[in-house]
């Protein structure tokens, strides 16, 4: 079991930046997939971001690739999602998810075992 808990939403302005943070406990930290997801009000849930377990790749959706950075502290069982020159589309509530697969397809949500509470990102105009 893996236990996952998002922190770093808030409201922004346009242009703004904010880092999402994901502290993970249980399992074996350092051998999981991360991933972060969003679900805006009325859509589907879409990948983001996410790193392998050594932290050696790294995958973006072409909505946020150059704006957000996402990365791993091993020896602190966390995730990060820095993210800069947000846009008012960026809103949303932002999940954190885990897979110890070995199959693990980064991009695809049912590739997931674990996901945290979500925490909410508001960008304004």
């Amino acid at each position: 079991q893996v236990q996952l808990v998002e922190s770093g939403g808030g409201l922004v302005q346009a242009w703004g930046s904010l880092r999402l943070s994901c502290a993970a406990s249980g399992r074996t930290f350092s051998r999981v997939g991360m991933g972060w997801f969003r679900q805006a009000p009325g859509k589907e849930r879409e990948f983001v971001a996410a790193i392998s377990w050594s932290g050696g790749y790294t995958y973006y959706s072409d909505s946020v690739k150059g704006r957000f950075t996402i990365s791993r502290d091993n020896a602190k069982n966390t995730v990060y999602l820095q993210m800069i020159n947000l846009k008012p589309e960026d809103t949303a509530v932002y999940y954190c998810a885990a897979s110890g697969r070995r199959n693990w397809l980064a991009r695809l949500f049912t590739s997931y075992d674990y996901w945290g509470q979500g925490t909410q990102v508001t960008v304004s105009s």
